[in-house]
């Protein structure tokens, strides 16, 4: 209303200006135009040359140059029956400063002045500036910050141009002091509170940040607590509104949720109609939701994804699932009908591959399930899609189906990935809790000139050991994928640094093995080996040590027969987030060796998808070794060993077991090792796979030669563990608590292993 009064006003003003009886206007003069071109003017009058000019068509030409906010001023004058337009422009932008600002980059707060016209070359507005300013008050808001403190400045400047300044004092932002529930009946406010990621401040608040109020998380909990009750049968549920109320202090604000359950429905009946393709039964054991079942949205996604998936394996790549629900009000029921449309059959003419730059395509389609010129199969593209995944030579992998152009039943599989380095030469300097300053140089490839063979050359140093090795790898010896490898090496070891009981020893040898693909998660490895150790003892050794040199010498050739079957389904061979994995391992010494022995052990890992971003990961090992022939028992220096990074986080590495006559560890003969871990999300980042967190609980010991296994002598810890994977290597942190140390035992609560290098 105010404005509309000031625009009267200014009509009759500058219409005053312009005393005339109506004429036809011969030509139109602009005047005062600087940096707004005439044809733009001209866009925006409403009277043209040869027209009849009169006192209402001169108010409508001054409320339509003022309408477009290019000028301050304007005035109609006639000479003759010459039409004088004369303006004042209105001063440009010429430059927009923000400062203050940290939570928000610079870049999205001009763009979201922009998005309102206000920008650099545009006309400078104060009332546009004034709702900028509650713009990007309103950007604050969303992110908790309610103490914000917006000032903006103009400073004019030659030409008709001003410059802009806006000063953020961007102020804290907002902690959540409490969150109610208004209206839930059939659902806690803890198990409410658990769906939600915006939380009352807790323990790990400082580093989850999960206290700080955002209405965007906030409208992300809303969508979240909605699911949560259509998954539990409420499928008139509703969260009617979330109140938000702040401390007059602006540093806190407490929250009122309202909630409308409704009743709790189940499923009454489910059936399938349509082209079913698969044998109905089959289909109906996709789905988790059975009749008596309490309804829930969840569950009927993921059993139209499993009937989909099947249907899919027969070549309907496209096919539709169309759910259809009949709900009874009255008995609180839900009748469920899926209407399948499998469309046609999709074949595949061709599998290309993106991305690979390095990798040769070959090493790409060998490891294809989903074969070219046959049907497509859901299960084997994304078969595929895993095996490129374990080759650990790429960051990501997608693929997708891309129909062909002019074809409704053919699609070509196009497979994209994004290489990590895969290989590197390197040198450096590290260090371990362990084994000290560890100095090391390298070349290392695992795809060998993108052929997807591994070779190595390797030098480490550290207090522990000295190891001079190179080692070579063929995934496909064999078009099927029969594998070969070898290894030549010499390491020295000092035992006492590593603390295990005061020996050393020089070693030499050769290893060389075959993998034998069984199925598709199956197979077996078979190798020999042969090596040369020297023995050394020092004159501080402990009793066992000299008792063992004069029996059997210093010296001792071993050859050896190896034999491993593993069965692996994990997603991935790093950080796998889903699967299993179990393998059987076991060599022996021929008894044509200086010293006969055998060693067997069994490892098992599982990994199961929680909720969220959670992973569950059950490890295990158990391992047994004992001499054979003349040799009671196994060599001492071949003993398991427990404790530390690997094995029992908390207890100071290889310290674990059985002690020698000098009360220093000697390790054993059977081993048993068992860890279980919750795999965390990693706060302030997206999902990840190059940095892992956990929560853990370990337990292991090793039993010497003469000893039973006894329960009561496993070590328990529990704590947190880091694992970052660079491109030099894997640093591991820990920080663990020892939950039954006894008298002898070694602890160390933080441990770690960091390796830094320089590229050569």
């Amino acid at each position: 209303m105010r404005r509309s009064i000031i625009l009267f006003f200014l009509l009759l003003l500058h219409t005053k200006a312009l005393a005339f009886s109506a004429f036809v206007v011969e030509d139109i003069r602009l005047e005062g135009l600087r940096r707004i071109s005439a044809g733009t003017v001209f866009n925006y009058l409403p009277v043209k040359v040869g027209s009849r000019f009169s006192k209402d068509e001169a108010g409508a030409t001054i409320s339509a140059l003022f309408k477009t906010g290019f000028f301050k001023d304007i005035r109609l004058e006639r000479e003759g029956n010459v039409l004088v337009v004369r303006v004042i422009e209105r001063p440009a932008i010429s430059k927009i400063t923000f400062k203050g600002n940290t939570d928000i980059e610079t870049e999205n707060l001009i763009d979201v002045v922009k998005n309102i016209g206000f920008a650099q070359g545009r006309v400078f507005n104060r009332s546009l500036l004034e709702k900028v300013e509650l713009v990007l008050q309103r950007q604050y808001f969303n992110l908790g910050k309610y103490g914000v403190r917006i000032k903006s400045t103009s400073t004019k400047l030659s030409r008709n141009r001003v410059a802009v300044e806006i000063d953020i004092s961007e102020g804290i932002i907002a902690r959540i002091k409490q969150i109610n529930f208004v209206g839930n009946k059939s659902v806690s406010d803890e198990e409410l509170l658990d769906e939600m990621k915006s939380s009352t401040t807790g323990w790990f608040s400082f580093f989850t940040q999960n206290d700080q109020y955002s209405s965007l998380q906030l409208a992300a909990d809303k969508e979240a607590l909605h699911s949560y009750y259509l998954d539990r049968g409420h499928i008139n549920s509703n969260i009617d509104s979330i109140q938000v109320s702040i401390t007059p202090d602006k540093k806190e604000v407490y929250l009122t949720i309202n909630i409308t359950e409704g009743d709790k429905y189940t499923v009454s009946e489910v059936k399938l109609v349509g082209n079913l393709i698969v044998d109905e039964a089959e289909l109906l054991k996709k789905m988790t939701l059975k009749p008596g079942s309490v309804y829930s949205r969840k569950a009927l996604s993921r059993s139209r994804e499993a009937i989909l998936e099947r249907i899919g394996d027969e070549g309907y790549y496209f096919a539709n699932l169309n759910p259809a629900r009949e709900i009874d009000s009255e008995n609180k029921t839900v009748a469920l009908s899926l209407f399948v449309d499998p469309g046609k059959r999709i074949y595949v003419r061709r599998i290309n591959f993106y991305g690979n730059t390095k990798t040769r395509d070959e090493v790409l389609r060998r490891e294809m399930r989903q074969m070219e010129g046959a049907w497509i199969s859901t299960k084997e593209v994304k078969r595929s899609l895993t095996r490129l995944e374990r080759l650990n030579y790429f960051e990501e992998v997608t693929v997708d189906a891309q129909r062909v152009p002019n074809a409704t039943d053919i699609v070509d599989v196009n497979y994209t990935v994004v290489e990590r380095p895969s290989g590197n030469l390197m040198a450096g300097v590290g260090y371990s809790q362990t084994g000290g300053v560890l100095f090391n140089a390298s070349i290392i490839q695992d795809n060998f000139l993108g052929s997807g063979k591994r070779v190595g050359i390797r030098f480490n140093n550290s207090q522990i050991n000295t190891v001079y090795s190179f080692s070579y790898f063929n995934p496909y010896t064999t078009i099927d994928g029969v594998s070969r490898g070898f290894n030549v090496f010499y390491r020295t070891t000092d035992a006492e640094e590593a603390n295990l009981s005061r020996y050393t020893t020089d070693m030499y040898g050769t290893v060389l093995n075959y993998g034998l693909p069984l199925t598709e998660f199956n197979s077996l490895r078979v190798g020999a080996a042969f090596d040369n150790t020297k023995l050394h003892s020092t004159a501080v050794s402990a009793q066992e040590v000299f008792d063992f040199i004069e029996a059997n010498g210093d010296n001792y050739n071993s050859y050896r027969l190896t034999s491993s079957w593993r069965h692996d389904t994990r997603n991935r061979a790093l950080f796998p987030d889903r699967g299993m994995l179990q393998s059987v391992y076991a060599e022996v010494a021929l008894p044509f060796s200086d010293l006969s022995y055998y060693k067997v052990s069994y490892r098992q890992q599982w990994l199961y998808p929680l909720i969220k971003d959670y992973t569950l990961s059950l490890k295990g090992q158990v391992a047994f070794g004992d001499g054979y022939g003349d040799d009671e028992h196994l060599p001492f220096f071949k003993n398991y060993t427990a404790g530390g990074p690997r094995t029992v986080r908390g207890f100071r590495e290889n310290t674990l077991g059985p002690l020698d006559s000098n009360r220093l560890p000697l390790g054993g003969e059977f081993k048993v090792v068992g860890n279980a871990e919750v795999i965390l999300p990693v706060p302030f980042t997206k999902k990840i796979r190059s940095f892992r967190l956990s929560a853990f609980l370990d337990v292991g010991n090793v039993y010497g030669a003469h000893e039973d296994f006894d329960a009561s002598e496993l070590r328990y810890s529990t704590g947190l563990s880091a694992i970052w994977l660079t491109p030099v290597g894997v640093l591991t942190f820990s920080l663990a608590k020892p939950l039954n140390k006894k008298e002898d035992d070694q602890v160390e609560s933080f441990q770690f292993t960091i390796g830094t290098t320089f590229n050569w």
